[in-house]
């Protein structure tokens, strides 16, 4: 059963969180290297190219999303309830609900997808059979993603962190191996990339598959079918798929606008800036990874107070982690993009800075909405939320109709996540039956300091490094920065007590 020891489970989040911050640090240096180097190695139109036409098969990215939160919530309830032959029916369930997606997503993709490929997209006429080629095997690759997600989620629910960790990290160094054949090809680089990436995606989901079959027995594949557990998976999933796809609107379909208002070279730079923006968010997501489990786990075990006291300090957490890297780079984001890119393309440093705005708000929405998730009960959430989101695109259309720049897209972005951030907050505390002003006050002490580390940060250190070790210099000072402001506004003085005696006591 579940235990709901708060010592207990804060020192396992500790560990699995620190087992994800290394593999954040390898995968982080790594992604940024290769992203520079791929894009020297591709060219600017090639490299957009491939985002654009990746962000196509990208927009059935619900489908990955969605699929997943899925699995980890049956999972983590069944393993906080202790039954491995219930968990072992809901593995096979969803490997057969994932297999029949699977089928649809191809017919989609090769119907719909192609002929918007093909006619719709502004891509230079040579480079039209390379882009093909780059989408069939987009196409190939997300299926193989897909298959991988029960035996992904398995691992989570089990929190064996370090094991994804692990696969992680040797997934980034066969990206980085990559790299060094791509320096050796004279062939066309971008539909070698496109294959290498395939091949790529096969070995991680076939790692995941072997970890499972070794370590647990509920992965052992047999056919099961319940036609009242699968129309439960489907209510679920159906709900939340909605929920997703409003972000893969936000995401991709922005993506596909700029394309259609503009060119590939400002996709590149929207590329560039939310490669960024996901090295800078992996800390916070690393944390979330590891306490999701723990969310799913209490509600199973039916303390709603607990469950929302937990909420609030993750979503604290979660701000915290992302403030402390988001900072020093919007004081500097011109050094620091020169410092990682020999040719920045245009709009690249407004788009990074814009987007890592929208980052740090939406780093505080993670444990809201899966407190919502593990209730199952979800329609008028994802209603009232993915609705909200999906104002995203026509707002951003009328926006570019007129003739504004790219980089409005993106402040209506912003716009939106402080909305929707309200919208999550409301249903959990109505899910939950707790005052919803107290989820408010949290996330007013967050926006104030958010606002004296900008200010602060702004008027003393904003655009003024030459050197490498000034911007260390400087990011040392906004990183003690934040944490003082976090500890003294933020957090409640208890956590704050805590924090400190465990400090203190793994220093001795």
């Amino acid at each position: 059963m579940f235990n709901t020891s708060s010592s207990v489970n804060n020192k396992r989040i500790a560990k699995n969180t620190l087992f994800l911050y290394l593999r954040m640090l390898v995968v982080m240096g790594i992604g940024l290297y290769t992203v520079r180097a791929i894009l020297h190695l591709l060219g600017v139109v090639d490299y957009g190219i491939y985002n654009v036409v990746g962000g196509v098969v990208g927009m059935f990215a619900f489908l990955n999303s969605t699929l997943a939160t899925s699995s980890q919530r049956y999972f983590s309830i069944e393993l906080a309830k202790g039954d491995l032959d219930r968990l072992n029916k809901w593995f096979c369930l969803n490997i057969s609900t994932f297999s029949i997606f699977i089928v649809i997503f191809v017919a989609i993709a090769e119907t719909v997808g192609l002929w918007f490929v093909n006619t719709q997209m502004t891509i230079p006429k040579e480079r039209m059979f390379a882009a093909n080629v780059v989408y069939q095997l987009s196409i190939v690759s997300f299926c193989v993603s897909l298959f991988s997600i029960p035996y992904n989620a398995l691992i989570i629910a089990h929190e064996r962190m370090s094991a994804f960790a692990f696969i992680s990290i040797i997934e980034a160094l066969t990206k980085l191996a990559i790299v060094f054949i791509l320096s050796l090809v004279s062939w066309d680089r971008l539909i070698v990339y496109g294959i290498l990436m395939f091949f790529t995606s096969c070995a991680m989901t076939s790692s995941y598959i072997l970890y499972n079959r070794r370590y647990f027995p509920e992965s052992k594949f047999h056919l099961y079918w319940n036609k009242s557990e699968f129309i439960e998976i489907i209510g679920f999933s159906g709900w939340h798929f909605w929920g997703t796809f409003s972000m893969v609107i936000r995401s991709q379909g922005i993506n596909i606008l700029l394309n259609l208002f503009f060119n590939p070279a400002v996709n590149a730079a929207r590329a560039v800036a939310y490669q960024v923006y996901h090295a800078v968010v992996q800390l916070s997501e690393n944390f979330f990874v590891a306490v999701k489990p723990q969310i799913y786990k209490a509600y199973a075990s039916g303390d709603n107070e607990a469950l929302f006291k937990l909420v609030l300090r993750s979503s604290i957490l979660s701000s915290l982690l992302v403030s402390i890297l988001v900072f020093p780079i919007l004081s500097n984001t011109q050094y620091v993009l020169g410092l990682w890119l020999e040719d920045l393309p245009e709009y690249t440093v407004i788009f990074t800075q814009l987007v890592l705005i929208n980052g740090l708000i939406d780093s505080t929405n993670g444990p809201l909405a899966v407190s919502v998730l593990a209730t199952g009960k979800i329609r008028n959430y994802e209603l009232l939320v993915a609705t909200t989101i999906m104002m995203n695109l026509p707002i951003s259309y009328v926006a570019l109709k007129l003739g504004v720049a790219p980089q409005a897209t993106m402040i209506v972005s912003i716009c939106i996540s402080i909305v929707t951030t309200f919208n999550r907050a409301f249903i959990m505390c109505k899910k939950l039956n707790v005052f919803l002003g107290r989820y408010v006050v949290t996330f007013l002490r967050l926006v104030l300091a958010a606002v004296i580390i900008g200010l602060i940060s702004y008027m003393t250190v904003y655009d003024k490094s030459e050197t490498l070790w000034q911007f260390i210099w400087q990011s040392m000072f906004i990183f003690l920065l934040t944490a003082v402001v976090y500890a003294i506004i933020a957090f409640d003085k208890n956590d704050v007590k805590l924090g400190i005696q465990y400090i203190k006591q793994n220093l001795k």
